[in-house]
């Protein structure tokens, strides 16, 4: 864990002592601990995991990385979440197959999941970004609202260590998640066309951005979805991910897969 600080404390040019808040975010983040319920002794950690990298691009140094230290910090708050998430499904479900199990868990990992459990704690208000982005709705973004959930737990890691996480996690992600996954619509369309394509035709469908509108910070793009050149469905997103999904939805709409 030492190491692991070392080297943040290292990206972020920096020492914890030299790094300073304004009145305004110091109050969300102390907002967001009680909401939490979990204090953290190093703050900056906390701060790094909800600076949107628009933010810290715009604001950064000339001497200071191009890669945003939340970016990094999604990376190691994914493979944590996935862990927690593993261990907790396989004592919970012990005469559950694997494929059973990789299933739900890619349901409790993936961004509308991720998303829908940050709208609840209201995480998009903590969240620093720049103007452009908060005016194009990225408060409310799912993509940024699941990255920034996996930057969160990076932090709680990185501050608190595994336990903590893990008590994160357990608190507010998989808390009545079989509820929650039952409420709301998480299927991977994707998979589902992919699985319908492979078993039938033995080839995957295929997946065209049509076009793309708006400005660079905030685009639509729609995509359409293909099989042995026909056409099964379209869709839109702010970013490919999505648009391939919604299309992807659309087909197994169509198709009454």
């Amino acid at each position: 864990m030492k190491k692991l600080l070392s080297s943040f404390y290292s990206f972020i040019s920096g020492k914890e002592s030299s790094i300073e808040f304004s009145d305004n975010i110091e109050q969300l983040l102390n907002e967001i601990q009680e909401t939490i319920n979990y204090s953290f002794k190093k703050k900056f950690l906390l701060n790094a995991a909800l600076t949107h990298s628009s933010y810290y691009q715009k604001n950064r140094k000339d001497n200071e990385s191009h890669v945003s230290p939340s970016e990094r910090m999604e990376f190691l708050g994914d493979s944590i979440l996935g862990l927690v998430v593993a261990e907790k499904l396989f004592v919970m479900f012990p005469d559950e197959p694997e494929g059973k199990l990789t299933k739900l868990k890619s349901k409790l990992v993936c961004e509308k999941y991720l998303s829908l459990i940050a709208k609840e704690i209201n995480l998009g208000k903590y969240i620093i970004m720049a103007e452009e982005e908060i005016r194009s709705g990225g408060s409310n973004r799912n993509s940024i609202l699941s990255d920034s959930m996996e930057s969160l737990i990076c932090a709680i890691y990185l501050d608190g260590g595994i336990v903590q996480a893990k008590k994160f996690i357990n608190s507010f992600i998989l808390s009545n998640f079989q509820q929650k996954i039952d409420n709301a619509d998480l299927t991977n369309y994707k998979s589902r066309l992919q699985e319908y394509s492979q078993s039938r035709y033995h080839i995957p469908p295929t997946y065209i951005v049509i076009k793309e509108e708006g400005p660079e910070h905030n685009k639509e793009f729609f995509v359409e979805v293909s099989l042995l050149g026909k056409k099964l469905g379209c869709g839109s997103g702010c970013n490919k991910k999505e648009a391939h999904q919604n299309a992807a939805k659309n087909a197994c709409e169509k198709l009454k897969i």
